[in-house]
């Protein structure tokens, strides 16, 4: 994280574009803003769009304008978030979800600096700094043609990348006293001291949410706090070890038809109601999925756990229940 930080100073003294890399919930827009506020252009418009919550058509209207007309529903002109970012930051989250006649698009303004609303045929140039961000591997939609190679370049100028949380849990006891902090000033309540306990639980917990789930968690308990520890009854079940591994939201059609295929093959032996259906199922799954995890983790449970997202202890009371401790080096 520190050289995060030292990174994120020095690119924001300049203008070039930069790519902010790194799973959901470790701080992206944090640091997008950071760049913009440290930057010449600190004063300027500060405009962030999420490119995953539009549809297409929404999007191109929303990233460039578009005119009286231009579409059914357009019953006037309308002011694009590229020109509303004139003289400042533009940052575009979610930059994977961009559909290729978009990626265009924005090709062009990165080069020329230039568009047209939808629906007109008038230039309009601007003078903007773009940020973008995504939690997938880019080179990857590149290679499966999902994303365009020459704009990948092009926004590939300063790359950053934001570490998971469960690379620097160093950094949990700083965070939670920051959040306990922040949480109690907003709640009007005396901060909670942390319980060693808890803090043991956090460290051992693999965060696929990151900052922005443990951020979650310590609200979560300043809110349901009845003194004032913060202890670990105040964790959800799964951080404490207590709740099986999240397979997913598996629809029930889902199960069943993953069910018929498994009796099948002779794999699985139907008993009981629909409820035994499905933890028969779901078993067999978690079961198989922990195995192929801890193979390919070569039986290390540590960085299996951290794989899985979930806590070491949880994933040594599976290993027993399913009677995999050969898998386990």
């Amino acid at each position: 994280m520190g050289e995060v930080y030292q990174t994120t100073r020095q690119v924001a003294r300049s203008s070039a574009t930069v790519l902010l890399l790194g799973e959901t919930g470790t701080g992206k827009e944090l640091i997008a803003r950071a760049i913009h506020e440290l930057s010449p252009r600190g004063s300027g418009p500060y405009i962030r769009v999420n490119c995953g919550a539009l549809s297409e058509s929404l999007l191109e209207s929303e990233l460039f304008g578009h005119v009286k007309g231009a579409f059914t529903s357009a019953f006037e002109n309308r002011t694009g978030r590229f020109e509303a970012s004139h003289g400042g930051t533009i940052f575009l989250d979610e930059i994977n979800s961009m559909s290729f006649p978009l990626q265009v698009k924005l090709l062009r303004v990165l080069q020329e600096q230039e568009f047209e609303r939808v629906g007109d045929t008038r230039t309009i140039s601007v003078d903007t700094r773009i940020v973008a961000a995504t939690n997938r591997e880019l080179l990857e939609e590149v290679e499966q043609g999902k994303f365009r190679e020459d704009l990948y370049y092009r926004l590939n100028v300063c790359p950053i990348f934001l570490p998971p949380l469960r690379d620097r849990t160093e950094d949990l006891p700083a965070l939670v006293n920051h959040f306990i902090l922040k949480y109690a000033r907003e709640n009007d309540c005396a901060p909670l001291q942390i319980a060693e306990e808890t803090m043991k639980l956090l460290q051992e917990y693999a965060w696929p949410g990151n900052v922005r789930e443990l951020e979650n968690y310590v609200e979560r308990a300043i809110v349901m706090a009845t003194t004032s520890r913060f202890t670990p009854d105040l964790l959800p079940p799964h951080v404490r070890g207590l709740a099986p591994i999240r397979l997913g939201m598996s629809k029930k059609r889902d199960l069943e038809s993953i069910a018929e295929e498994l009796v099948s093959l002779g794999m699985l032996q139907i008993a009981g109601d629909e409820t035994d259906l499905h933890q028969q199922v779901v078993s067999m799954v978690e079961r198989q999925l922990i195995t192929q995890t801890l193979k390919s983790c070569q039986g290390v449970q540590t960085k299996t756990a951290s794989r899985l997202g979930i806590n070491r202890n949880t994933l040594h009371k599976k290993i027993e229940e399913y009677g995999l401790s050969g898998e386990v080096r």
